[in-house]
């Protein structure tokens, strides 16, 4: 069916979307839809430091990525009509978030836009500036990390980021 690499990928994106900091510390919403958008922010970066490094994401890896969330959409019940048409949905998402996230000019540095970050975490808008802060600081860290981390690693889903909360 899948490669093996390509579902460590996808395993090692929804981990991290399910990190307790975002759900505990941030007061996210436990949802399919904010799982699959921590996910979309993980992955952006990724291919952000991807093209840095002078390799893009394949098409393979994309496809492999999407596939696992087309298949996820058809476990939970929903038909050919619906999972088309949430497809379509998440992958615009996934370009907009990609496009807009980082608003720094230099490939090796990070700053996260937070109107992106309001736009699709409402909840995030009400918290307190040290909380959304530390939501910044957690991606910026998940940044730096992919930076040091060997392209191969990264590629093939052997990341192994940790996140220690109100820790630079």
């Amino acid at each position: 069916m899948f490669k093996n690499h390509k579902n460590n990928l996808y395993n090692i994106l929804l981990a991290l979307s399910r990190n307790i900091f975002f759900y505990k510390n941030m007061k996210l919403p436990d949802t399919f839809e904010t799982r699959l958008y921590l996910m979309f922010i993980h992955f952006s970066i990724m291919m952000m430091v991807s093209k840095s490094k002078g390799r893009k994401f394949s098409q393979d890896d994309y496809d492999f990525f999407f596939n696992n969330i087309e298949y996820n959409l058809r476990e939970s019940g929903l038909g050919d009509v619906s999972v088309n048409k949430k497809m379509k949905e998440f992958n615009k998402i996934l370009y907009d978030i990609l496009l807009k996230i980082n608003l720094e000019k230099t490939p090796k540095k990070f700053k996260i836009n937070q109107k992106l970050i309001n736009q699709y975490f409402e909840s995030l808008k009400s918290n307190k500036i040290e909380k959304i802060k530390d939501f910044e600081r957690y991606f910026i860290n998940f940044f730096d990390f992919c930076f040091e981390l060997p392209l191969n690693n990264m590629l093939e889903g052997t990341i192994n980021f940790k996140y220690k909360y109100g820790c630079s």
